[in-house]
Parts: structure tokens; C-alpha cells; sequence
């Protein structure tokens, strides 16, 4: 290998590195901004109860926040995990210089593949909770809440789109380790 052979593969290794920093700084305020957004989401509203036809209604006031749900704080847990582990994986990538380890990279690219898993698992279990409280279920008698807690429902949604793209970047980068490897 000559002089210059050396300095383009070194030039191609600098931009994939730089193209690998980005996504994950980009995975790390996706996945930060989701579970803020969904964390800090709270409506509280007055509902009117009917409890008996003869009597009128009673107000009470309702609360929706995602602590409520279990779903939901499992899709703020799983973000919450994939930031931390994003931070780890940014400072890996810092401080490796030049080549890594088969070990180092099949370790991230182990962690990677733990993300996509864990991202797509709390978006679908809060996604179903989601459509639950959008949809309803008429065989169970449960009502749509989304009528009465709209604005909870529309930080909730947006929270579990931006963890789909965090999820997307996290399966390209599985792709950029991969092809790592030797």
C-alpha cells in the first residue's frame, strides 16, 4: 500500500466516522426530546359523570399523564436507556482512534441491535395503548379518551413518531457496524 492509498482509506475511515458521530448525536436528541415530550405531557380536565339517569351529573376533575400508564412509561424507560447508551457509544467512538477491536465493534454492534429492539418494543406498546385511547374497544366497553384528553394525546403521538426515526437511525447504524466487521 502506497502513500496515497493510505491517506484516502484514512479519509474515507475519517467520514465514516463522522457520518457514524452524527447519526448517533442525532439518535441522542430523538430519543431525549421523545421521552421529554412524553414525559412532561399532563392534561387535567373537568368530566361530567353520570352515575345514576334520575340524577344529574357530577363533575369531577381528571388527570391524564403518562405515569398513568404503564405503556407509557415503558416508552419514556426505553428512551431514557437508549440516550444513556447513546452517550456511552459516542464516547467509545471518541475515544477509539483509528481502527477498533473486533470486540469493541461487535460490543456496539450488540448494543445497537439492543436499541433497535428496545425503541420498537416501547413505541409498540405505547403505540397500542395510544390507538386504545384514540380508538376505544367496543367489546370491553372502553370509551375513546382522546375526545376528552385531546391535547395529552397530541404530545403523546408526536413522542412515539420521534422514537420510529430514532429506531430508524439506530437499524442504519447496525448497518454501518456490520459492514466494520471483517
Amino acid at each position: 500500500m502506497n502513500g496515497m492509498e493510505m491517506e484516502k482509506g484514512n479519509k474515507e475511515n475519517g467520514s465514516r466516522k463522522g457520518v457514524e458521530l452524527t447519526m448517533r448525536v442525532l439518535a441522542l436528541v430523538l430519543t431525549m426530546v421523545s421521552a421529554t415530550v412524553l414525559g412532561v405531557a399532563k392534561q387535567t380536565k373537568v368530566v361530567s359523570l353520570k352515575l345514576i339517569p334520575t340524577l344529574p351529573p357530577v363533575d369531577i376533575t381528571a388527570t391524564a399523564k403518562a405515569t398513568y400508564l404503564s405503556a407509557f412509561v415503558y416508552h419514556i424507560s426505553v428512551n431514557a436507556i437508549a440516550c444513556g447508551y447513546t452517550v456511552i457509544s459516542i464516547a467509545i467512538l471518541m475515544i477509539s482512534k483509528g481502527k477498533r477491536s473486533k470486540g469493541l465493534l461487535m460490543a456496539v454492534l450488540l448494543g445497537d441491535l439492543l436499541m433497535v429492539a428496545l425503541l420498537f418494543s416501547g413505541t409498540g406498546a405505547a403505540g397500542a395503548i395510544g390507538l386504545m385511547g384514540l380508538q376505544g374497544n367496543k367489546h370491553v366497553m372502553w370509551k375513546k379518551v382522546c375526545g376528552v384528553f385531546g391535547k395529552f394525546c397530541h404530545r403523546a403521538a408526536p413522542s412515539l413518531f420521534i422514537t420510529l426515526l430514532a429506531a430508524a437511525i439506530y437499524m442504519l447504524l447496525v448497518v454501518l457496524d456490520a459492514i466494520k466487521l471483517p
